[in-house]
């Protein structure tokens, strides 16, 4: 990640962002200030606090196929778990944030494109248990790892599935609709924008797609111009680190660009 591009992305962002009182959508305005801007209770944070230090406890080292963009802060695919939880795992404010996300729209079909080590499938675990999650990782070790949280931590609503994101997603999302989608499983614009297009195709009016790291790279902002002038989509906020995409027929077009 280019530090400079992303002080200069992100100080754009902030010139240009508002929180609730700038918004005059109620759906918008409900969800920042129901949801974006609310308390994760004390009980789920202990959920997903206790399977984050599980894995920054665990100094073995796995090796990782990174089939998406690449690492910009590891120089080998041989890497500590403790490390990979710490520098590349969904962070405690965005898993909580996604934690209220999943429980506020009572999202009961997810699907997550990029395990990783499913600190990000733990929190709409721990935010909907009667949900039912897919997840695909391309790297087999780093899903091993996952998979044992999981079961340590009593998660049985997650089925993962492991291979190439282009090969697997569009068996898997076949016959199916989905009220969530969590894209993280490639950094690349052309990616992107093809898991949008597969995916969009298994979602309704009330579905909701978070994009992140939307602004990592100038491809990926690229990505991110071209899902919102998509007709299909209505309202999408910017949240800086996530891009949110609605397909709400009953609201006129809008982009939010949002501080949380």
């Amino acid at each position: 990640m280019n530090k400079l591009f992303q002080i200069k992305t992100y100080l754009n962002f902030y010139i240009k962002s508002t929180n609730q009182h700038g918004v005059h959508s109620p759906f918008v305005y409900n969800l920042i200030t129901k949801c974006f801007y609310k308390k994760t209770t004390q009980t789920k944070i202990s959920l997903i606090d206790s399977y984050r230090n599980k894995l920054f406890s665990n100094n073995s080292k796995i090796n990782v196929t990174d089939l998406g963009k690449g690492s910009t802060v590891f120089n080998t695919n041989f890497r500590e778990i403790s490390r990979i939880a710490r520098i590349a795992g969904i962070s405690k404010k965005r898993s909580q944030l996604l934690i209220r996300i999943v429980a506020y729209f009572t999202s009961q079909h997810i699907l997550e494109l990029g395990t990783s080590l499913g600190i990000g499938t733990a929190s709409m675990s721990i935010g909907n248990p009667n949900s039912n999650i897919t997840s695909i990782e391309g790297c087999s070790e780093t899903a091993r790892i996952a998979q044992e949280q999981f079961d340590i931590h009593s998660l049985t609503n997650i089925n993962l599935q492991i291979g190439d994101l282009n090969t697997i997603l569009p068996k898997i999302v076949i016959n199916q609709s989905y009220d969530l989608i969590y894209f993280d499983g490639n950094h690349q614009k052309e990616a992107t924008i093809n898991y949008f297009n597969e995916c969009i195709k298994h979602s309704h009016n009330d579905s909701v797609f978070i994009f992140d790291d939307i602004h990592w790279s100038k491809e990926m902002e690229q990505a991110w111009e071209i899902i919102k002038e998509s007709p299909n989509v209505t309202v999408t906020i910017d949240t800086f680190y996530w891009g949110f995409v609605f397909f709400r027929k009953e609201q006129r077009k809008e982009h939010f660009i949002i501080r949380v």
